[in-house]
Parts: C-alpha cells; structure tokens; sequence
C-alpha cells in the first residue's frame, strides 16, 4: 500500500487505537478525517493536530452515515482508506444478564453491522481510486473466543469471515482488504481489566500496523499473544481452547 497522500475515514478515531492510526496518517502526509460519537473528544483530537478533520457521528445512525458521506463527498472529494475501527464490548453472563439481548443487539449494530454499511456507502469512492483500501479491526478472539464476553466475540467472528469474504470478491479490483487483530490493548475497552498484565498502548498496535500494512499484510496479528494463540490454534487447537476459555 501506498502510505503517503491518501484520504482517510476512521470510525472511532477520537481515542484509542482509532487515534493512534489517525495520528500515524497524519504524520505520513495524508488527509485524515476521524468521527466519534463524543464532541468532547473529537475538540480535543482537533485541539491536538488542526489539520485533523472531525465529524460528531454515531454510526448505528442512518442520518449520522449520511452526513458523514456528505462532509467527505463536498469537503474532500475523495476517499482512499477506510478504516472500521469502532466497537464496543459487554462482559456479562448471557442466561444471568436480562439486559443481555439489548447489550448484544447494540454490539451487532456498532461493531459489525455499522462495518457493512460504512463499506457499501463508500464503495463508489474506494473504486475511483488507484489505491484504496477497506481496514477492518477484529479479535483473534472472534477467532478463538473466551468465555466473558459471548456477544462481542461473536460480532468479531462475523467481521473476520465478512472481511476475508470481501477481499474474494474484491481480488480484480483495486480495492484492498486488511483486517487488523490488536494485542490486549491500553484503551478505555479495558479499563478495569487489572487481572490482565500486559497491555500493549495504542501507539505499539498502530506501529505494527503501518509497518506489515505498508508490505500488503493482509491479516494483521502484532503482539505475541496473539501470534502464540493464531499459530496454537492452527497446530493444536484443543490447547488455544483451552488457553482462551477462562480468560
């Protein structure tokens, strides 16, 4: 991929991993353009780097989406890179939980069917240009999932086979496809989570990132937990089971 003089829409780009590619885009000399859902946020990300470009978007929103559409199609006029970065994840007991439906409902709606509308509605853009690309960020857990969170692991499963189904169909055109696996990572997703040691920062996931992505990797795995748990799982699959179970 060509890393310098794109244009480029991330999905939850005020904070978190979101912010650490959108800052890395940045210093390669690309137009970024980030959307949140928290105002607050997206002022201080445009108070950090001016030439950052914000929109307040929910993107479980139909009106949101078409403004978001909108502001780059008059704004900016072109769009090389999308990057589905937005998600949010519930830890909870799914018989145990009442509110387990509506919790998986809003994770179905934001961390995957929000991807598949993002992808179609900017589609038209992507075509037109030379070297475009759709960035989609899962989990190996959807992969090999544990047993916390039932909902979220699910709709990153559903990302992974949508995400490698779309780079079939897309192989004659000039649209590439990448999917982004990030290692436990220091974000507000995790917050709480002392029990786990080892939390890599978001500017280590976005540096690995740029790095294989620049070469044309198209799966994205940094961190060694999860090349351990990737390569355990392709090998032996019964022990990344139950490496991954009770975490």
């Amino acid at each position: 991929m060509n890393l310098s003089d794109n244009t480029i829409f991330i999905t939850g780009g005020a904070s978190g991993i979101g912010f650490a590619l959108a800052k890395g885009f940045l210093k390669l000399n690309n137009t970024v353009v980030i959307c949140g859902r928290d105002p607050d946020k997206l002022k201080q990300a445009k108070h950090r780097f001016p030439d950052i470009h914000v929109i307040r978007c929910d993107i479980t929103s139909e009106p949101d989406l078409k403004n978001a559409f909108e502001y780059i199609n008059h704004k900016i006029g072109s769009l090389d890179i999308l990057v589905n970065n937005a998600g949010i994840q519930y830890g909870f007991d799914f018989y145990g939980d009442k509110d387990g439906l509506r919790k998986i409902d809003e994770e179905i709606d934001i961390n995957f069917r929000a991807i598949v509308r993002l992808t179609r509605l900017f589609m038209p853009f992507l075509e037109r240009s030379k070297h475009a690309a759709i960035v989609n960020v899962s989990s190996v857990l959807g992969i090999v999932p544990k047993k916390s969170a039932p909902g979220y692991y699910a709709t990153k499963a559903a990302v992974h086979a949508f995400s490698k189904s779309l780079r079939y169909q897309l192989e004659k055109k000039s649209i590439k496809v990448f999917e982004l696996f990030p290692p436990l990572t220091a974000t507000e997703m995790t917050k709480g989570r002392e029990e786990d040691i080892h939390k890599e920062s978001p500017d280590f996931v976005a540096h690995k990132f740029f790095a294989k992505f620049a070469k044309d990797h198209y799966e994205i795995a940094p961190g060694m937990m999860n090349i351990l748990l990737l390569q355990m799982n392709r090998f032996l699959p019964w022990m990344a089971e139950k490496m991954a179970k009770n975490r």
